[in-house]
This record gives structure tokens, sequence and C-alpha cells, in this order.
């Protein structure tokens, strides 16, 4: 483990004005966006997407790192250069999704455990070899009335989740460690906060306990919000109040940056809330990471509706994203 170079790459990863794009999705998910709009579902429609995504002009003013796909990271864009090198010589660092996805937990119906720690030391010294500098891991953690989630849950996925991280750093990559409590149910925004403290708790534990540098990590947790569901929907003010008192509280000092996922937000509220949260930090004298942003469909999606699979469109929909990108580093810098 190279601690310093650990630390530098974690700090560029979140510098100021920046966040991450995360175009990490699986093939299962593509499909599911692609068939919305009409789009075929095959590999040299994903390699033409992701590469407008990268060969966006300017993208790299607001955007710091992008996470790949395993079928990304071995693809060229259609520029004819590797992805991994393309960002990097347009200063994005690259980054690779190596969990495996979540499955059914057993024993406890309705909860789930990422998979993908079988193999994965020598998966992590292949994409080092490719170009990537971090990786990044996905927890999902339920909210279901008053029983989800269960301690094993928590304690499934915070073990799996520090697991990853002490190999992703043994091979030199700085992990982007991931819980995110899902905001699908129609739980109210205490509720929320209550699980998501119980999860980060549970995850720095096991962290610490794995001997994770924290100082070469980023974490990418949830924004504490109301379930979808939920008749009482919070407003900026309170997520952002909510959202900062529970990371001061599990955050260590250490860690330099934390980066937002987008979960279920429309483009607006992700950007909105992002922006309340850094407006409260800097009135309350600052913090000691980072905010800013790794979104997906909060990035991404008014982009992919613009491109809708027309060659004719892949100007239009670059500037989309642009103006995405834009309005969220400026979240992130409190503006």
């Amino acid at each position: 483990m190279d601690k310093s170079s650990l630390s530098s790459v974690a700090r560029a990863m979140v510098a100021d004005g920046k966040g991450i794009l995360a175009m990490d999705e699986s093939h299962p998910t593509c499909a599911r966006r692609f068939e919305q709009l009409g789009i075929a579902n095959n590999e040299e429609n994903r390699r033409i997407y992701r590469s407008m995504l990268v060969m966006t002009p300017g993208l790299g003013e607001n955007v710091a790192a992008a996470i790949l796909f395993d079928e990304t990271i071995r693809q060229k864009t259609v520029a004819g250069a590797p992805f991994p090198d393309y960002l990097s010589a347009n200063k994005i660092i690259p980054g690779i999704k190596v969990d495996k996805g979540a499955k059914a937990l057993a024993n406890r119906p309705g909860e789930k455990v990422t998979e993908g720690l079988d193999g994965l030391r020598e998966r992590l010294q292949e994409y080092h070899a490719l170009g990537a500098r971090f990786a990044k891991w996905r927890a999902v953690i339920t909210i279901d009335g008053g029983t989800l989630p269960s301690a094993a849950c928590l304690d499934a996925n915070a073990h799996a989740l520090a697991r990853y991280a002490a190999l992703c750093q043994e091979a030199n990559l700085v992990p982007i460690v991931e819980p995110e409590v899902l905001m699908d149910g129609n739980h109210n925004i205490d509720r929320c906060l209550s699980v998501t403290l119980a999860a980060q708790e549970r995850v720095f534990a096991e962290l610490l306990s794995h001997g994770i540098e924290l100082s070469g990590m980023v974490l990418k947790p949830n924004m504490v919000v109301s379930g979808k569901a939920c008749p009482e929907q919070a407003d900026s003010g309170t997520v952002a109040r909510m959202t900062l008192d529970c990371l001061r509280r599990m955050v260590p000092a250490e860690v330099p940056g934390i980066a937002f996922l987008s979960g279920g937000l429309s483009d607006e509220d992700a950007t909105a809330h992002l922006a309340a949260v850094n407006r409260l930090a800097h009135a309350e004298g600052g913090t000691p990471w980072r905010i800013t942003f790794s979104y997906g469909r909060a990035l991404q999606q008014a982009a992919m509706k613009t491109w809708s699979g027309r060659a004719d469109k892949l100007a239009e929909a670059q500037q989309v994203l642009l103006q995405r990108a834009h309005a969220n580093g400026a979240a992130s810098l409190a503006r």
C-alpha cells in the first residue's frame, strides 16, 4: 500500500468544484434505460453512448473522476483511444465498479448483501494494469416499517465493504465505499436518519478493524431524505440539516471527501440538496472533508434522453450533460 499515493488520488477525486461521474451501469440497468427510449441495448450502442459522455468538451472542469463498468474499461472510444487513456489524458481519473451486485441475504427476507469478493484481488490487479486508479463497491440497505434493516444485514454489508476496501488499498486503488440506504418506502426522514447513522457506524467500525487508511478512501453515502412514498417530503433545508448532522457524528476527519449518490432523486433535487448541504456547512464554519457528488442518473438522464440513440443529437446531449455537471460543480461550492 502506497499511503501517499492513495491519499493524493482520493483528494484529487473530490477536488474543489468537481465531482465523480458514475457511468458504471450494468447491462440490465443499461437495458432498462435504453428500452424506455427505444435504443437497442448492444455493445456498440453502449460504447457510443459512453464515448459521448467522456468526450464531452470541457467535462473535466467539473468532473474529476469517472466510474467505468468492466465492459467499458476494455473498450475504446469512438476516437479509438482506450477509455482509461482518454480520461487520464483529459485530467479525469478513471475508476472501476468491482462488485457483482446485491443478492438475497440468506435467512433475511427482503434484504440483500453485495457479492464479488471471490477473486477480487486478482481482478483489482488487472484493473490497475488497465488504468484504473480507484474502485467502487455498493451495498444496499432497505428500510421496511420498523423491522428492516436487521443487524445481520448491516453487519454483513459493512464487513464486505471493509474487506473490499482493504483489497483495494493493497492494490493501490482508492476505494469508494458506498453504503446506500434506499429511498424506497414510505418512511419519514427521521427513520432514514436513524438507519443511515446505524449503517455508517457499522461501516466505519469495520473499516477501522480492517486497517483501512482513511485518508485514502472516499465515502459515497445517501443523503438523509424522506422515503419516496412518504406523504411528507422534507425540503432541502431539512435534508441538509439532518444529512450534515449525520456526517459530523459518523465520518472521521481523516476521510478526504464525501461524494453523495443521487439514488432516486431527480436531477434538480440532487443538485438542490447538494447545494443546501454545502451552504449550511459553509455557514457553520466548514467541515474537515470536501462534500461533492458522485451521480449517475442525476447527471446522465437528461443527456441520454436528448441523445436517444441519434447520431445527430450527440453534440446537443453533450451540452445537456455539461450543464448538469456545471450545476453540480457549483452546488459543491455552495453556490
